[in-house]
């Protein structure tokens, strides 16, 4: 039967986090009567990442199991995610466990409402220079794009399957879902989540590809919002008879 709501999670390196992961991530959805798929996306891990998957999959058959054969990044991996995706609704959360799957049921409240909901680490479990990092990228957002979200870098959102049809496919979207969704004219609410502290495993960032990246990244994102094209108002004449 096609899920409802697919929930994609990029993953490398992250193999001691595989099963707790999966395991909250169910746990969040006992009491969710829609069906649920669970995409977890190995971005050619060097470790044993790959084969904790596969021990979810062949524990719980809402597990998807795909792989990179090389590594792409964190926007390739969701990007294959979405693409295998088969729910109208879609879910996409880091796999450090930093973000919290029980969050996950309290933003999908809100999308009868709006078309994204993105989490907003109110209590951020990072250290000072990522930190600063995030103010600064969100600082040079705000004056290059004219928009203003609080935390582009959470991965926690949820949003309706037919927003990927304005979401250009390039290497960085991660940072920029929101804002895209926006410029398209897509309503776009940021909720309050939780966010822990990594219990395993070393994070993938540093100064060059989180600040540095991103704000590189501002520039080809302003050049796609001037040069996007908009929904025209446009009617037909009917045939005569």
């Amino acid at each position: 039967m096609t899920p409802d709501i697919s929930i994609v999670v990029p993953l490398f390196d992250e193999s001691e986090n595989v099963a707790p992961l999966t395991q909250r991530i169910f746990a969040a959805f006992e009491k969710e009567p829609r069906r649920i798929e669970l995409l977890l996306v190995d971005d050619a891990s060097t470790d044993e990442t790959w084969q904790r998957i596969l021990e979810m999959q062949r524990k719980d058959p809402r597990v998807r199991a795909l792989r990179h054969l090389k590594n792409s990044g964190q926007s390739a991996s969701l990007w294959t995610g979405f693409k295998a995706s088969r729910g109208s609704v879609i879910a996409t959360l880091d796999g450090d466990l930093q973000n919290d799957p029980a969050d996950i049921p309290t933003l999908l409240g809100h999308l009868d409402h709006y078309d994204m909901v993105c989490g907003v680490r109110t209590r951020r479990m990072d250290n000072d220079l990522r930190k600063i990092s995030s103010r600064i990228a969100r600082a040079a957002r705000k004056v290059a794009l004219g928009v203003d979200f609080q935390d582009t870098g959470c991965n926690l959102r949820v949003f309706k399957r037919s927003l990927l049809e304005v979401m250009p496919a390039f290497n960085g979207i991660h940072r920029f879902m929101p804002v895209l969704a926006h410029a398209a004219g897509a309503s776009v609410k940021e909720v309050p989540v939780a966010h822990h502290p990594r219990a395993a495993g070393q994070s993938k960032y540093g100064i060059w590809n989180r600040l540095g990246r991103g704000v590189y990244d501002l520039v080809g994102v302003r050049w796609y919002q001037k040069r996007q094209l908009k929904n025209t108002p446009t009617t037909e004449h009917p045939i005569e008879s």
